[in-house]
């Protein structure tokens, strides 16, 4: 979104504040924290330590219920995550303990077969946004509306350098492809 604004040769800042607007949405900057309130739902419904039978179960009845379970799958990647690995190390060595981090270990263990035995989803593994959340509060971040801000300012240099290059070589404005009706009703094929 900051690489298509500033195309149209806006303000830098101007850029990057959509690009940031652009995050706000559940889809992207906000899912960390969904996968926190499901987390907590988790927590309120089976407690601090579920099994893993009763993990299961939880699991099966959010899909039942045409709901996803926030924090898996990605739209590129077809493995595990290498953010999300990155930071399950990270607090294998310093928050082992932690009880958030013990329910996210659990559902590593239990999502992924759940979501293969739908056979429906093509990438059942864990995205970053299935960990960051309990890292986050657990070194007390606890002001979730801070986590897109976080999750955004960190690509700054890279979208903005984007834009420096663009300009210097001279690029054309971009413009999202649109489709007709009769294109959309076309590739339906001709559907009522």
């Amino acid at each position: 979104t900051t690489h298509l604004v500033g195309s149209a040769l806006s303000d830098p800042y101007l850029s990057f504040a959509a690009g940031m607007t652009g995050l706000a949405g559940p889809l992207h900057g906000l899912a960390n924290q969904e996968v926190l309130l499901w987390i907590n739902n988790v927590r309120e419904v089976l407690g601090e330590q579920p099994t893993k039978e009763a993990l299961t179960d939880f699991v099966w009845d959010t899909l039942k219920n045409g709901k996803v379970v926030p924090g898996y799958g990605h739209a590129v990647l077809r493995l595990t995550d290498p953010r999300y690995t990155c930071q399950r190390e990270f607090a294998l060595k310093h928050l082992p303990d932690d009880p958030m981090f013990k329910l996210v270990s659990l559902l590593y263990e239990v999502v992924p077969a759940v979501l293969k035995e739908t056979g429906k989803v093509k990438n059942p593994w864990p995205n970053v946004d299935a960990h960051s959340g309990v890292l986050l509060q657990h070194y007390g971040v606890s002001e979730a509306n801070f986590y897109t801000v976080l999750f955004g300012v960190s690509r700054c240099l890279g979208v903005l350098s984007q834009g420096v290059w663009d300009r210097a070589l001279g690029l054309p404005i971009e413009r999202p492809k649109s489709l007709t009706m009769s294109v959309l009703e076309e590739l339906c094929g001709g559907k009522e």
